[in-house]
């Protein structure tokens, strides 16, 4: 039953995101290289405050290790990683992904889309229409492709940037035959009960469906992520998946965004499904904190490169709002 209590908590969580910006094995493989110490790395949400501003103050700002023009593609690591962010947020979301992945050798790119205002370094974007989103992600990777002399590229994305957009890209856009690997942070696939819209639309009266039109018309993916809306039935209808990309989902059960959590796992032969929580109760992380949550990252990095794939340990992961993993 709905209750003011989760209201609060997701209000809460949908507007700290926009203003402040599986336990267990996954494959044992060979030991890769000891990573670099090149580029500092934050597991704390709050860290990426300051490069929200960054970003906000220059146009042209990239997370440590992101877009390096000198990074070169190599035999273990021949395919661009392009991390695609989240709703209402911009690269400065990568500010612990991009150097973790840097600093093991990856050449890394983050890029921003989805922006409804004129001003192009607006900290707040990932809101317009999601196919148009995706169509301007296409071209971006294109161009990464052309720069690299890459025939692949991998796409690692959190929220939206896991769930619709790589899906829509993949499946209508002609990227199943470009990308290698898609891998979804707390992706919000199949559509999400917990969308804001919903609430807001059936919880709080005075605001109601004029108000709540008007809020589609102006933050359209906001809308076309909530389940059973009729981007997602296009995107999902016909399967979870294409073949050619392989693709892996990492999710958390205390997810107040993309709801149920069990959304965000993918039916198909070239599916790999990882639940944080499995074997390891202690990590509390939620759709905030997974983006700086190192235990996900590691799960990232085993999917890039499987062959050299380790155990992920389990140690305690805190949600970012306190309170959002109670009685959950």
């Amino acid at each position: 039953m709905f209750s003011l209590r989760r209201l609060t908590t997701l209000v809460t969580a949908a507007v700290v995101c926009t203003m402040t910006a599986t336990a267990g094995l996954s494959g044992v493989g060979a030991a890769a290289a000891a990573p670099s110490t090149k580029y500092p790395v934050s597991w704390d949400f709050r860290s990426a405050i300051p490069d929200a501003l960054n970003q906000t103050l220059d146009a042209n700002w990239s997370p440590p290790g992101a877009n390096d023009p000198s990074c070169k593609l190599t035999e273990d690591r021949p395919n661009p990683v392009i991390l695609l962010n989240a709703t209402a947020t911009t690269q400065w979301a990568y500010s612990a992904g991009a150097p973790y992945l840097a600093n093991r050798g990856y050449c890394v790119y983050t890029l921003n889309y989805g922006n409804i205002t004129p001003i192009p370094s607006f900290p707040i974007q990932g809101l317009a229409d999601i196919e148009r989103s995706a169509r301007e992600v296409s071209r971006n990777i294109d161009r990464i492709m052309r720069r690299t002399g890459a025939k692949k590229v991998d796409l690692v994305g959190w929220s939206q940037g896991g769930g619709l957009l790589p899906h829509y890209y993949i499946d209508f856009l002609g990227g199943d035959k470009k990308v290698d690997k898609v891998i979804g942070i707390a992706p919000g696939n199949h559509g999400s009960t917990g969308d804001m819209l919903t609430y807001v639309r059936y919880f709080i009266p005075p605001f109601g469906p004029v108000g709540y039109d008007i809020f589609k018309a102006l933050f359209p993916a906001f809308a076309q992520q909530a389940q059973y809306s009729d981007l997602v039935r296009k995107v999902y209808g016909n399967g979870d998946t294409k073949p050619g990309p392989h693709y892996t989902t990492i999710v958390t059960k205390y997810d107040e965004i993309a709801t149920p959590f069990t959304n965000g796992f993918l039916e198909g032969d070239n599916v790999t499904n990882i639940l944080l929580q499995e074997a390891c109760p202690v990590d509390l992380s939620e759709h905030l904190s997974i983006a700086f949550s190192e235990r996900a990252w590691r799960h990232v990095r085993n999917a890039l490169t499987p062959a050299e794939a380790t155990r992920v340990p389990c140690f305690q992961v805190d949600p970012f709002y306190p309170g959002m993993s109670e009685g959950r």
